[in-house]
Order: C-alpha cells, then structure tokens, then sequence
C-alpha cells in the first residue's frame, strides 16, 4: 500500500529526511517513532502530497501523491485548525463536504467513544478534547489509509486511553493501513505491526515489531530509548 524509496526533503541548507525507505502492506499499522525533530511530520506531510520532495519515489496504493491519493488518505496533523467560535458539529460538515467516504455510523461510533457532542463549541475545549475533535474528522472517514502525526503529544491520559481505544477499535474493524508517528512509545507500541526509528531525517532502526522486540529483548519503548541514547 505504501512505498518510499530513498526519501530526500531538504528545506533550504537543513536536510529533513536523507534517503528514507520503508513499505507497508495494506491493513498493517507503522509506528514512526522518534524525538521532535526527527523529520517525521515532514514525512507524513511527503506522502499525504501536502509537501514537495527533493529525490526519491513514493507510492500510496500506486500512486504518487497528489490530489487522486487524498481522495482515500486521512492526514491527522499535530496542530489542529478548528474555529474556535465553531461546533464540533460545524466542523463535521465543513468536512463532510469535501470527502466522498464519509461514515455516518463510525461518526456516531466515534462521539461515543470519545465522549464528544456535536453541540460543543470549540473555544469550551480543552486541548485534550481538541485531539478527540481531530481524531472524529479523521477517522470518520472510510479512508484507506490513515496519516496520524503525534495524536497523543501534550494531552492528558484520560484523552490519550480514550483515542487510543478508538483509534484501536475503528484499525481492527476495518483493517485499515495506518502510519502513526509519536514520541510516546509505551501506550501505543502495542498497536504496531512496524515500527521506523527516525533520528534526524535518517532511518536509525526499522523493521516488524515483535522481531525487534525478540531481538533486544525489550519492549519497544526500551528499545526507544537504548536507541536514541546511543544516537544522542
């Protein structure tokens, strides 16, 4: 489903990724693991078309990315764009508009889950529940391939258990192929099928996750930080 190839970004003399690889097959779930500045929003952004590259090839489902592949790809950013003076249920039609896999029923699945009404204006929100609203825009969408750059960064747990059980639910029933780039390893690094270590735009460690886990005798977040000590 996704294919990357010696994935190069520069931005000006700064070099966000240097020569990059992975591929992912379909209804599988990477994590892209790695410190804030490891090029890993860069990526994201790089295969949901929403960024230019400098060398290398990268296919989703075949494609290049471009305005065809966001048709069936749900990017979830870091930072939100909400309106502040807007409903959660403003945002859903806004959204609603501009997707053609739009699941009414995994909408309705999600404001349960996530404990969201649509009557909520944005600017009552807390940070925490501005994640949630972003994680119901997303994932509401029959999309093939889901794009979540740090959806767990700087909320408080009882929203981080609530996405991860949605994120979990709606993954395992529709088989979907997820890449889900983070720097809080432990409370998603049961989810991974792949896990991609980046440091610095450069692939420092990638492979299946039980392998690596069979290989260090650790867990991932062990892994992670074994990794980037070394690599400090």
């Amino acid at each position: 489903m996704i294919e990357v190839r010696n994935l190069t970004k520069n931005y000006g003399k700064n070099r966000a990724l240097d020569g990059v690889s992975f591929s992912l097959q379909g209804g599988k779930i990477l994590g892209l693991v790695g410190p804030n500045g490891s090029g890993k929003s860069t990526l994201l952004k790089s295969l949901a078309g929403i960024t230019s590259y400098n060398s290398g090839v990268v296919e989703v489902n075949g494609e290049r990315p471009g305005k065809h592949v966001r048709t069936f790809t749900s990017y979830i950013p870091e930072i939100d764009a909400l309106y502040k003076d807007m409903t959660i249920g403003d945002h859903v039609e806004i959204v609603k508009k501009f997707v053609d896999d739009w699941d009414t029923g995994r909408e309705k699945e999600l404001y349960q889950l996530l404990e969201l009404h649509p009557e909520q204006k944005i600017k009552s929100l807390s940070k925490g529940y501005r994640k949630r609203v972003q994680i119901l825009l997303g994932l509401s969408r029959r999309a093939k391939v889901f794009l979540l750059d740090e959806p767990l960064s700087g909320i408080d747990p009882l929203s981080r258990s609530l996405i991860l059980d949605a994120l979990l639910k709606i993954f395992t029933s529709y088989e979907s192929t997820v890449i889900f780039s983070t720097h809080i390893v432990r409370e998603a690094e049961n989810m991974f099928d792949e896990v991609l270590f980046l440091k610095k735009g450069v692939t420092i460690l990638y492979g299946p996750a039980d392998k690596l886990r069979e290989e260090y005798g650790k867990s991932i977040e062990d892994i992670f930080k074994e990794v980037y000590h070394e690599y400090s």
